[in-house]
């Protein structure tokens, strides 16, 4: 039997991604979210919620531009240090000892050590509540060539990457392979 939780953002897994922006200063600043994900297939999106009062929200809608940073499992610490610390006062980067990355393709920085990055164009905003989406559309996708498959995707085995259960706020790392998606079902499917 099913038992009521109620309203609340229990959702699973939601990613660990890490927002790269320039402040109003010029300064590179980088957060932790975990409210996003792909929201449109054409044009390629994503969709990232922030709220208000944090540092890199006034910067990404000055700028009309964010990164998605995807870090690896052996960047656990420093992805959840940018989570804690405020870009208000603190170089989160040379904190973490990481390298910020200037896009060539939009204006906002990216986590150069890790795996896989989405580079975004601020499409719209979404007022939600205590929330508001940004929806940038994915100008280009750069992965580390180590973390490649034989077809050239980014393989989840080898980028590892993150995700975060807001429940007990733990990380985990992604499981093991399961099968292929659009395969497995067509065992249900009817044959004529």
């Amino acid at each position: 039997m099913k038992v009521s939780l109620g309203a609340k953002t229990l959702a699973q897994p939601t990613p660990l991604w890490i927002i790269g922006s320039y402040d109003e200063s010029g300064k590179p600043n980088a957060m932790a979210a975990a409210w996003g994900g792909i929201c449109c297939s054409k044009p390629p999106c994503v969709a990232v919620s922030l709220r208000e009062e944090r540092h890199s929200f006034s910067a990404i809608t000055a700028r009309k531009a964010f990164t998605v940073s995807v870090p690896s499992v052996r960047f656990a610490a420093q992805a959840d240090f940018f989570g804690i610390a405020s870009g208000r006062d603190t170089d989160k980067f040379a904190a973490a000892g990481l390298t910020p990355v200037r896009s060539k393709l939009v204006d906002a920085p990216y986590v150069g050590e890790f795996p896989l990055v989405l580079e975004c164009a601020l499409l719209r905003t979404v007022p939600l509540g205590m929330h508001v989406q940004f929806i940038g559309e994915i100008v280009d996708v750069k992965a580390d060539e180590d973390v490649l498959d034989a077809k050239g995707y980014p393989d989840a085995a080898k980028v590892q990457p993150l995700i975060f259960t807001p429940v007990s706020r733990a990380y985990h790392a992604v499981g093991e392979y399961v099968g292929q998606a659009f395969e497995m079902g067509q065992l249900f499917c009817k044959k004529d």
